[in-house]
């Protein structure tokens, strides 16, 4: 038995599985972009872009930039080097978990566009902000570190 009783050497690997947790991911970015759409000054639009972009930003941070896990593990370290993209189902590629979380960014940039009638400023920033999302997700680039970027 671990310390925790959860069973998991590191429950940073598994809590994405939690029951309701897709509904709930789906249910704050549709909060977030009603939040956007309440505010008088912004357009509907720029309420879809900046719904894309907040949303983006978050996942790249979360998923992508931040590495280790918020508690201490039992497994050695080992996750310590891991971002949590990486850390997902073992390292395991092409789950339902890693599925979904590569698809909700790009059904957004497709909204996005359809809602701003793709307009050319609107769709190169929502476009740039989803290949900087989705690039890093890709098996290729598992475990690499572009330039030296978040090596350490």
């Amino acid at each position: 038995m671990l310390v925790g009783g959860h069973g998991e050497s590191n429950p940073n690997t598994t809590w994405l599985q939690s029951r309701g947790l897709w509904i709930s991911y789906i249910l704050g970015v549709l909060t977030l972009h009603l939040i956007l759409l309440s505010v008088p000054i912004l357009s509907v639009p720029l309420a879809w872009t900046l719904t894309n972009l907040i949303h983006n930003a978050c996942h790249f941070v979360f998923l992508h930039v931040l590495k280790g896990a918020p508690w201490i593990p039992q497994d050695q370290g080992d996750c310590r080097i891991l971002t949590h993209w990486e850390q997902i189902d073992y390292g395991q590629q092409f789950t339902a978990t890693r599925k979904f979380l590569t698809v909700v960014p790009i059904i957004l940039f497709l909204l996005t566009s359809f809602y701003t009638r793709y307009a050319t400023g609107h769709f190169i920033v929502n476009f740039v902000s989803m290949v900087l999302v989705v690039l890093p997700k890709l098996p290729q680039f598992h475990r690499v570190r572009l330039f030296g970027i978040n090596k350490y």
